[in-house]
């Protein structure tokens, strides 16, 4: 294939994996910037960590989901830097809420701000574009078929190179359309 994935890499950076040839994918946020996003979240209504994956998801049209292992030490910074606090919450999960400290934060840095969420629109709106429902759902029957086939245990190195081979082979006729 010419040029291996080119700007679809940029979709999937965020559930860590990479386009061919393209090295190591940009990351969705850098430093700071999931701070903020998870601060202008919470401060727009109370939410807890999964609330936060699930909007943030919602946002880039599925495209991008930050990892629980990435939010929950951001919200316990958030918490320990005083720009949030627990607030009432239904069960076990801890729902938090805007401080008056995270809201002169956001306003310090709003700018920055405005872009993320435009960056992360703008993702959504990207994968909207591209993302035809009978695309996914061939993708995903061939998943599947691949995760059942190859999980049994049973797939000789020939099978292997011949699957790959198919793959291969149908990403450059698609490529070529």
């Amino acid at each position: 294939m010419r040029g291996g994935w080119g700007h679809h890499a940029r979709h999937w950076a965020g559930r860590g994996e990479r386009g061919r040839g393209e090295g190591r994918a940009r990351r969705m946020f850098d430093g700071g910037e999931l701070r903020l996003v998870l601060l202008k979240l919470i401060a727009d209504e109370p939410r807890h960590g999964y609330d936060l994956i699930r909007e943030i998801e919602r946002l880039t049209g599925g495209a991008y989901a930050p990892s629980p292992g990435v939010v929950y030490p951001t919200l316990t910074l958030l918490d320990e830097m005083d720009l949030i606090a627990q607030s009432a919450s239904e069960g076990a999960k801890k729902a938090f809420a805007v401080t008056s400290a995270g809201t002169a934060e956001l306003a310090e840095n709003s700018e920055l701000v405005e872009a993320l969420f435009a960056r992360l629109a703008a993702l959504g709106a990207e994968r909207e574009k591209v993302d035809v429902k009978s695309v996914r759902r061939a993708m995903g029957n061939l998943r599947e078929v691949l995760m059942n086939r190859l999980s049994a245990g049973d797939a000789s190195d020939q099978t292997l190179h011949q699957v790959v081979a198919l793959i291969d082979e149908a990403a450059q006729k698609i490529e070529r359309l």
